[in-house]
């Protein structure tokens, strides 16, 4: 069983947003949620909320184990840009594309792997 949680129009460019859920794709979920806790990026505060949004929906919905939760899914799309104007000399205007993203990331259960030794 999968839970999903998504955040649309988010003020991150989609290009810096993907870089902060590369780095969480196919971890267990409280070990992507440590890693979004300290990673330096300014999305992935954004990413930390749609993931414990995820869990929270696997745990109400699904009664599911927050142990046994895997990031199984997640990715950004591109959504609009807000067109700026930025004033330059002599008269002149130069565009400023402000980029949103669409943020989905996908949680499913999974049992813990045995360590063989």
């Amino acid at each position: 069983m999968e839970a999903r949680a998504q955040v649309r129009f988010a003020r991150h460019t989609p290009m810096k947003a993907r870089r902060v859920v590369d780095l969480i794709r196919g971890l267990p979920a409280s070990e992507a949620q440590a890693v979004l806790q300290f990673a330096p990026q300014s999305a992935s505060e954004t990413v930390y909320k749609v993931l414990s949004s995820a869990i929270a929906n696997a745990e109400h919905n699904f009664n599911l184990d927050r142990d046994t939760l895997v990031v199984s899914r997640a990715w950004v799309d591109e959504g609009p840009t807000l067109k700026r104007f930025r004033p330059r000399a002599q008269g002149r205007a130069y565009r400023i594309n402000k980029r949103t993203s669409h943020i989905t990331v996908i949680v499913e259960s999974r049992e813990p792997k045995g360590r063989t030794r």
